[in-house]
């Protein structure tokens, strides 16, 4: 077995790397065995045992392997669960009303068979500039976050901040240092603020220290940040901030009529870089 050829510029550890990449993407490898030991891989690439080390360290750095002390090295295995990022609101809600995120991750928790869990928190603070630009605030304005940490079979899953205007939370359970029966969409709605409509920002970033903290991620592995602004027929009502751990999530759109599907189809496992790049 040979190392695939890359750039002039490529070191020989990371053309390594790749071709690793490439063999656990065809599912040459699985989790309940372990991979080769160095000396192994050693002999079937015909390099240094520190090249094998070296490019082993870049998987492990990438949250795609992980070394167990005494027992060798293995795939890293973090279920992917597949959110519904836009969903049809139970009944009786009005027709056009968005669905509420939380009753959307309990059913898709409780689909997957898995223990959905949440550790929630309120807090009061200035707004950061774009929170503000998005609610109609000047940068600064306090504002009212309602924070849920999200495990899912006791690992983190999302960090979720729902940012309120002060002037609408005022006075209300938006303003308890707990869940509210039937989610902020009831306080919402009883307040003649329906959500109708949302706009979603998607990116991608690496994690700070706090959040690689929470998340347990290998030190390679970024975040989905979806930043969504709800609307009613008066303007923007809150902006919902969700981060997740890229190696365990899924993010599913429909679009269109789907009337004829019972359920949105799954997506296409995403193609690995490594393979693509493959010559």
């Amino acid at each position: 077995m040979t190392i695939p050829r890359g750039t002039a510029q490529s070191p020989k550890y990371q053309r390594l790397a790749a071709d690793l990449r490439r063999r656990i993407a065809e599912g040459e490898f699985t989790a309940a065995a372990a991979l080769p030991v160095e000396s192994e891989l050693e002999r079937q690439y015909g390099v240094a045992r520190n090249t094998v080390r070296l490019a082993v360290d870049v998987l492990v750095n990438e949250g795609r392997l992980v070394r167990l002390q005494g027992k060798g090295t293995y795939l890293r295995e973090h279920p992917v669960l597949d959110h519904r990022a836009f969903g049809p609101a139970p009944a009786p809600a009005p027709r056009d009303c968005l669905a509420g995120p939380s009753a959307v991750y309990l059913g898709e928790a409780a689909e997957a068979g898995r223990e959905l869990g949440t550790d929630f928190e309120m807090m009061i603070v200035r707004a950061r500039v774009d929170i503000a630009e998005r609610l109609g605030l000047r940068p600064g304005e306090a504002i009212v976050v309602r924070r849920q940490l999200r495990l899912l079979d006791r690992e983190p899953y999302s960090i979720e901040e729902s940012h309120y205007r002060a002037g609408l939370a005022a006075g209300t359970p938006l303003m308890e240092p707990d869940p509210v029966e039937g989610g902020d969409e009831a306080v919402l709605a009883a307040l003649g603020r329906v959500e109708i409509g949302a706009v979603d920002h998607l990116v991608a970033r690496m994690p700070g220290p706090e959040e690689a903290q929470w998340f347990q991620g290998g030190p390679g592995v970024p975040l989905m940040v979806q930043t969504r602004v709800t609307y009613d027929r008066r303007g923007p009502v809150r902006v919902i901030e969700t981060r997740y751990s890229a190696d365990r999530s899924r993010l599913v759109y429909g679009v269109g009529d789907l009337g004829a599907r019972t359920t949105l189809p799954a997506p296409a496992a995403p193609v690995d870089p490594a393979r693509a790049d493959a010559p």
